[in-house]
């Protein structure tokens, strides 16, 4: 058994802590959600940013996307840790009165529970946010279980970087979710096709604004106590994705922070996993029967 599970199982045992109220295991974490990211294009574009980030943590290359490989029944998954079998968004038309198959389980207003519900019903003064620049992202989510959402439009992210670290400053004393993410690399991928140079420059440039994110979070002290998560929802062909080719199905995951090791992720690995690692991150015990999602145990310090 790890010793960060033990003395979670002695504290439950000793003070009668059920879910995660008092379990919690994380302070703070930050989900830096890139859309579009390959592995060709992790491996190929300039991002020191990323790189010095993800030295001090687990990295994998081959995490599995969900299929089919689309925007938002990928990120569906990776918030959700069901599949589209289990959260019914099979595309990116998905909207709670108009869709083709239920979830298999529900929230009060329709919503599949995603890891928002999850952590705001069982993690004393939880707080969380979630900032995006693709308008349909935010569909299968229920907004209810958010303390802040903003749309940035044009595929503009700046504003949505500047707000991320003001709410965590203004929280930074609550436990914290932040889910960060931004539609740019993507759209150059379908503009100008996956790997052309548009597409690398798009990566290296929002390296530049998640390298000035981490700075400012340092400057406040806000840094050593903050895990972080690099996800994405597919890789791409041409000018496109929804394939099951492995330039498409596989792409870049990693994770690094508190408790976290250094290397590379031997375990198989899915999108699916993403929201199950950070209940387990906050110590929860109470997820949804119906998510998949597995935890990597290998990505915690033993």
């Amino acid at each position: 058994m790890k010793k960060t599970h033990f003395l979670y199982f002695i504290a439950v045992i000793f003070l009668g802590f059920t879910g995660c109220k008092e379990g919690a295991k994380t302070k703070r974490v930050v989900i830096i959600g890139l859309d579009g990211f390959s592995v060709e294009g992790f491996k190929t574009a300039r991002h020191p940013n990323l790189d010095k980030l993800l030295a001090d943590g687990v990295l994998s290359l081959n995490t599995r996307t969900v299929m089919p490989s689309v925007t938002l029944p990928n990120w569906t998954s990776h918030l959700t840790s069901g599949g589209p079998e289990q959260h019914g968004v099979v595309d990116n038309g998905w909207k709670i009165d108009d869709h083709k198959l239920p979830p298999v389980e529900k929230d009060g207003a329709g919503y599949y529970p995603s890891i928002f519900k999850i952590l705001k019903e069982q993690v004393t003064e939880m707080k969380t946010a979630y900032y995006y620049n693709w308008s349909s992202l935010i569909n299968s989510i229920n907004k209810e279980y958010l303390d802040e959402h903003n749309f940035e439009e044009n595929d503009e992210y700046s504003i949505n970087y500047g707000k991320a670290f003001d709410f965590i400053v203004e929280n930074q004393a609550n436990p914290t979710l932040v889910f960060l993410y931004s539609v740019h690399i993507d759209h150059a991928g379908h503009n100008h096709k996956w790997m052309s140079p548009e597409y690398i420059t798009a990566i290296e440039e929002v390296d530049v604004k998640i390298g000035e994110f981490i700075d400012k979070l340092k400057t406040e002290g806000l840094y050593v106590d903050t895990n972080f998560l690099l996800i994405t929802d597919h890789g791409g062909i041409g000018n496109g994705h929804g394939g099951v080719s492995v330039r498409e199905m596989e792409v870049p995951w990693g994770i690094t922070g508190p408790g976290i090791r250094k290397g590379k992720l031997e375990e198989p690995n899915s999108n699916a996993n993403t929201a199950m690692v950070i209940s387990s991150m906050f110590g929860c015990k109470d997820t949804p029967k119906s998510w998949i999602g597995n935890v990597p145990e290998s990505i915690f310090e033993k």
